[in-house]
């Protein structure tokens, strides 16, 4: 399969979670403006099979590159993103996988009873980030996962799916300043995440981001059913480096922040 055909794939598949994000896209289309996807990001565990460097071959076998790593202590996570060696307009793949082996025993244990369910050779698939969740679990052990990591518990309940996509501000023209990107998100009855700051990040660090906040959706459990965050949208917008190069990379300070678009608080808002 094609990176194109991945790509189209996940955005079909990151609908059915957020159509949301098509409002957006059609609002900004209805503007005049044209919409260019600047990254899109993954989440996952660093268990086994599922590491965030397992998951990364298929991307690498489709012509992406490791470039930056990235920690985020608080949120007991590590990162790493990609860009295409050939083509530099397909998007950046941002994957994030939660440091396990640093929480509780309980919540280890559930997390390594689910990634048991996933051989090698389903991760190495290029489907396999619009497969959604490939285990069983239940409301209990969802709940268990909550009370120590948002993230965890996120990745339990959805499992494989993009988790957020990105709108290039940079391409846009008559939003290209962020702050009047999101006084129109706003005009139009979207709920922008608050936390750190609608914008997060700024020139002097060469990025600026905002995002949607997580669009809920009501998940089937083993022992029942309950509405939680999804996916959200994000809108970056890179500034040049003294090179005269646009900055590709991410800031840690900045993405701690976008991760809690998807926290159950803010999903509730």
């Amino acid at each position: 399969m094609s990176i194109q055909k991945v790509l189209k794939n996940m955005w079909q598949d990151y609908l059915v979670l957020n159509p949301e994000a098509q409002r957006v896209v059609d609002a900004l289309l209805a503007e005049g403006e044209s919409i260019v996807n600047d990254h899109i990001a993954l989440r996952t565990f660093n268990v086994g099979v599922v590491a965030l460097d397992e998951c990364a071959k298929s991307f690498l076998s489709m012509g992406y590159e490791e470039k930056k790593s990235y920690f985020f202590e608080t949120k007991k996570l590590r990162a790493k993103h990609y860009e295409h060696k050939a083509d530099p307009s397909i998007p950046k793949i941002f994957i994030s996988e939660l440091l396990v082996d640093e929480f509780s025993t309980e919540f280890q244990d559930i997390v390594n009873s689910l990634v048991s369910h996933i051989c090698a050779d389903q991760v190495q698939r290029s489907n396999f980030f619009f497969s959604g969740r490939p285990w069983n679990v239940s409301l209990s052990q969802h709940e268990t996962l909550l009370g120590e990591s948002d993230y965890g518990a996120w990745m339990a309940a959805i499992g494989y799916r993009p988790n957020h996509f990105t709108v290039s501000i940079n391409n846009l023209k008559k939003y290209s300043d962020i702050h009047r990107l999101n006084d129109f998100l706003k005009s139009k009855g979207f709920k922008l995440n608050s936390s750190g700051g609608e914008v997060k990040g700024t020139p002097n660090v060469f990025l600026e981001q905002s995002s949607t906040l997580a669009n809920r959706v009501e998940v089937e459990f083993t022992d029942g059913k309950k509405e939680i965050p999804s996916c959200y949208f994000e809108f970056a917008k890179r500034y040049p480096l003294d090179s005269g190069e646009l900055y590709q990379g991410f800031i840690a300070k900045s993405a701690d922040k976008i991760f809690e678009s998807t926290n159950t608080d803010h999903g509730s808002q």
